[in-house]
């Protein structure tokens, strides 16, 4: 079977991670894989802020789970959360993140780094403490939150994948 159907058919969402950190070269593919996504009209913009920092990692993650409303951990303890934004004047704003989310957690799995996407960037980034976070980051205001892609080494079983529902193909 082709290596990139099979990472695709394999790929799992992990929620329970080790605190020991991605290794910096692992980082660097699985960001490659991201920048490489496709885009609308080729016109690439998305910007993607790594966080590594505990404690910014542990704000992150109040505000998230504060948008659910919940006091639970939504980034599941791994210790690489990559929030990606994208310009909220492209019409395939939506789409571009989600390929660029999409294609790293694929990378992510092929070299052996397990993902899970955090939905509610959107909301956290619309917050007046997420505006200052990306105006301390550098993200231009006209920009939004798409997702987050968590990055680390499980610390649980291996999920077994689902059996595809019937019925969702329909040939003309």
């Amino acid at each position: 079977m082709n290596e990139i159907i099979k990472a695709m058919k394999e790929r799992r969402s992990i929620r329970k991670y080790k605190s020991e950190q991605i290794k910096d070269t692992e980082l660097e593919q699985i960001l490659e894989a991201g920048l490489y996504a496709a885009s609308g009209r080729g016109q690439q913009a998305t910007k993607l802020v790594v966080v590594q920092d505990k404690d910014t990692i542990a704000r992150l993650s109040k505000m998230n789970a504060a948008v659910m409303g919940a006091d639970t951990d939504p980034f599941y303890g791994a210790p690489t959360v990559i929030t990606v934004f994208a310009d909220r004047e492209r019409v395939t704003c939506v789409e571009d993140g989600s390929l660029v989310i999409g294609n790293m957690m694929l990378a992510a799995h092929s070299i052996g780094v397990d993902s899970c996407w955090i939905h509610r960037a959107k909301e956290v980034f619309d917050s007046q403490e997420g505006k200052e976070l990306m105006a301390e980051w550098g993200v231009d205001a006209g920009y939004f939150g798409v997702g987050n892609c968590i990055l680390g080494y499980r610390d649980c079983e291996y999920p077994v994948a689902p059996a595809r529902k019937e019925g969702r193909i329909i040939r003309v």
